[in-house]
């Protein structure tokens, strides 16, 4: 690793699924992913996520919108990205070209985002076991 790489910190887009493990699974995402990283990194949430957790709080059940009320919240904590969605681009394909245009790694435990991600080599931090975190590909 080159001393450019250590001084610069790990950028990593949190999408929705990984924002709601903290409420889920008593888990705190931050300190988990400075220790599987072991080293600085900037979390970052996109626009649409922050859009969808919104969405979700106003037309989900009650149990989905508290967590998703949490999960804003908790976002405020991560670098917010302004992005803009083109033509049909749906929330994960968002995300997909964000991480792939910028080589951000991205974390999600959305199963169908993990697949499209690892075919294009994108590296992916998800939840295993429901207590702690694993990577998938090159950090």
């Amino acid at each position: 690793m080159s001393i450019e790489t250590q001084k610069r910190p790990l950028e990593v887009i949190l999408d929705s699924s990984f924002l709601f493990i903290p409420y889920k699974f008593k888990i705190d995402i931050f300190e988990a992913l400075e220790k599987v990283f072991n080293r600085r990194f900037e979390p970052i949430v996109l626009s649409v996520t922050k859009d969808e957790l919104r969405e979700i709080t106003k037309r989900r059940s009650p149990k989905l919108r508290k967590q998703a009320a949490f999960a804003l919240k908790l976002s405020q904590k991560c670098h917010q990205m302004k992005v803009e969605r083109c033509g049909d681009e749906s929330h994960d394909d968002v995300i997909v070209r964000i991480a792939s245009e910028f080589g951000y790694c991205v974390a999600t435990n959305d199963r169908l985002l993990k697949r499209r991600l690892r075919c294009l080599s994108v590296s992916v931090v998800y939840l295993r076991q429901k207590s702690y975190l694993a990577v998938e590909g090159v950090i």
